[in-house]
């Protein structure tokens, strides 16, 4: 007998312009309120600035701009995923937090053909919800702003 053994992975979920995107666990190491962002002159525009969090500095990572989406409207207040990346301390900006979503690697679909091509760049696949569609980020792919970064 033949048994497929299927494994799991979490994920933290987060909201960004109205769809829902996932980040392995396993690459986050806080979720936090970003407060007092300052300003980077010079700065690439995906990059919002600088943080304090716990004495450590982060970069604030815009990923409405990362991912090509007009600026947040809101004046309300935004949360960031923290992520370490070659050796740097990140938070990336998000709407708001979802929750941990633990899901089956046999549940994961290809990127689909019809997803914007710079979403398709930092994308590993998608999980089909039971009424949404969960994008799952490459926290690698998503951080290289040296290459090409995506438009509107």
């Amino acid at each position: 007998m033949n048994k497929q053994v299927f494994t799991e992975t979490e994920f933290v979920t987060a909201w960004i312009s109205g769809q829902l995107f996932g980040i392995p666990i396993a690459r986050v190491h806080d979720v936090f309120e970003a407060e007092r962002i300052t300003h980077v002159p010079l700065a690439p525009a995906e990059i919002s600035g600088v943080l304090n969090l716990r004495g450590r500095v982060v970069t604030a990572f815009d990923m409405r701009t990362r991912l090509g989406l007009p600026p947040r409207e809101s004046a309300k207040k935004q949360m960031a995923i923290g992520i370490d990346h070659d050796g740097e301390a990140y938070g990336l900006l998000v709407d708001s937090m979802g929750e941990v979503l633990k899901l089956s690697t046999e549940t994961l679909d290809a990127v689909p053909i019809n997803l914007h091509a710079g979403w398709v760049a930092i994308s590993t696949g998608i999980y089909r919800l039971e009424d949404r569609l969960m994008v799952v980020l490459d926290v690698d792919k998503v951080l290289d702003s040296r290459k090409d970064t995506l438009a509107a």
